[in-house]
């Protein structure tokens, strides 16, 4: 195998929510692959900057709120211009809200919108804008989810965002590929991370879950930060509007 094709050195990768879970696991692998990392996220970053700094690699914390699509879009610009060309955007940043269906609030589908669909597209705009108006390529890599294939439970907004990534993807892989600009996403299964704390901590529902798993246990950041990686390199040069689930099996069971 040629290892090369996994190769990042001499690219640089935004990665939102980089400061833990997917979004750190994600950072670490594109860090290890000699990839440099702008990592973008509301909370501290130190951690992350930590362990990059551990492991040799270059990375920079940029602090934004991402509910906002306009401050994301001037985010970017202003990233771009400090740090030079951005080859590489990881749309991870992602928050859910459970609620029946029946009492979910306005406000709580909107803020999960926001942040979920709205910035992850407009941020995919302007690396699209910058990539176009260079005639150079880029690689983006979607965070979808196992909602974006099932409607779930008590999560209605996360479930119509995650759906909307898939679409956007596909999307964007149609107007892009040929421009060298490769649009692809990875739907995680079941990962521990924040967002699904509630769920580990609830037997029932934990129990549940890995019962459906083939792998027999939940994934850790890891496992996505290594697919991203693949998505992000030469390996993957002719995948465009892929999605691949990481999964443990849930979806082929």
């Amino acid at each position: 195998m040629d290892f090369s094709a996994f190769n990042l050195s001499g690219k640089r990768v935004m990665v939102t929510g980089a400061n833990t879970g997917i979004g750190q696991g994600i950072a670490l692998a594109i860090g290890r692959a000699g990839g440099a990392v702008l990592g973008v996220g509301r909370s501290s970053m130190e951690e992350t900057a930590s362990l990059m700094a551990g492991q040799g690699a270059d990375f920079a914390a940029i602090e934004a709120d991402l509910g906002s699509p306009r401050g994301a879009q001037a985010m970017f610009e202003a990233a771009w211009d400090a740090h030079g060309p951005i080859d590489g955007l990881v749309n991870n940043a992602g928050i859910i809200r459970r609620a029946d269906a029946v009492d979910i609030t306005e406000e709580d589908w909107d803020s999960v919108m926001d942040i979920n669909l709205k910035s992850m597209f407009f941020l995919c705009q302007s690396l699209g804008r910058k990539a176009l108006a260079a005639g150079r390529g880029g690689r983006i890599v979607n965070i979808a989810s196992m909602l974006s294939f099932q409607g779930g439970i008590r999560v209605a907004s996360y479930t119509a965002s995650k759906s909307g990534v898939l679409g956007i993807t596909r999307l964007l892989a149609n107007e892009w590929a040929a421009n060298d600009i490769n649009v692809n996403a990875i739907a995680p299964g079941y990962i521990e991370t924040n967002n699904t704390q509630a769920l580990r901590h609830d037997p029932d529902r934990s129990a549940s879950i890995l019962g459906r798993i083939p792998a027999g246990r939940w994934g850790v950041p890891a496992d996505i930060g290594d697919a991203a990686v693949f998505l992000l390199a030469p390996a993957s040069n002719y995948m465009h509007g892929a999605v691949i689930p990481v999964d443990g099996g849930w979806l082929a069971r």
